[in-house]
């Protein structure tokens, strides 16, 4: 008859036996988790593009053509630097610094003026005197001012017809502000003999 009871010498041969069946199960058990995890991980990386959030056009890229930097002083709410686009004109600018103030003299002021990049834009308050970017007749010399004088104004110059005025105005909204004198010779119809009839009573 067989005993029950295993030997001394027959358990220390039953136990290496389970201990290497538990090792092997370990081993089993950790490449099953190991190989969930990964599966886990690729998946996760798989459905991150759907569930990330796309940019908008403002956040991915600049504004098209908004690289037109423009300094607005004066009677408007908020006077500072104003990053506009190129084709903005100068009510875009008054807009852009909040509007302007309850004193201001929008009389002095051309509001559909095109604006170049790097000018400063000086709204004035009623009673003050006229700032660059005005429409003004002239200055405390009588000379005209080419980047500021309206069509009448330009047209009180010796031999500047409607025509011109309005050349010079369109020159002057495409262009920019005239540097020089000189600069009259770019505007369509203006010639060296008339630009010396003009000299004198012109200015920038």
């Amino acid at each position: 008859m067989v005993s029950s009871e295993a030997s001394p010498g027959e358990v220390s041969r039953v136990r290496p036996h389970r201990l290497r069946l538990s090792i092997g199960a370990a081993v089993v058990l950790g490449l099953v988790v190991l190989s969930t995890a990964v599966g886990l991980g690729i998946m996760r990386g798989q459905a991150a593009p759907s569930e990330s959030v796309p940019l908008t056009a403002s956040a991915a890229s600049p504004a098209p053509g908004g690289d037109l930097y423009v300094h607005v002083l004066g009677a408007v709410e908020r006077p500072g630097l104003y990053v506009l686009d190129l084709d903005a004109r100068l009510v875009d600018a008054v807009a852009a610094a909040g509007g302007t103030t309850d004193d201001a003299d929008l009389t002095a002021v051309n509001l559909a003026r095109v604006l170049t990049d790097g000018e400063q834009i000086v709204v004035p308050v009623v009673g003050a005197r006229a700032e660059p970017g005005a429409p003004s007749t002239g200055s405390a010399d009588d000379r005209i001012d080419l980047n500021t004088a309206d069509q009448s104004a330009l047209e009180t110059l010796p031999r500047i017809g409607p025509a011109l005025a309005e050349r010079i105005i369109a020159w002057r909204e495409e262009n920019g502000r005239f540097q020089s004198v000189d600069d009259l010779l770019a505007v369509p119809g203006i010639g060296e003999k008339l630009l010396e009839a003009i000299r004198e009573g012109a200015r920038v």
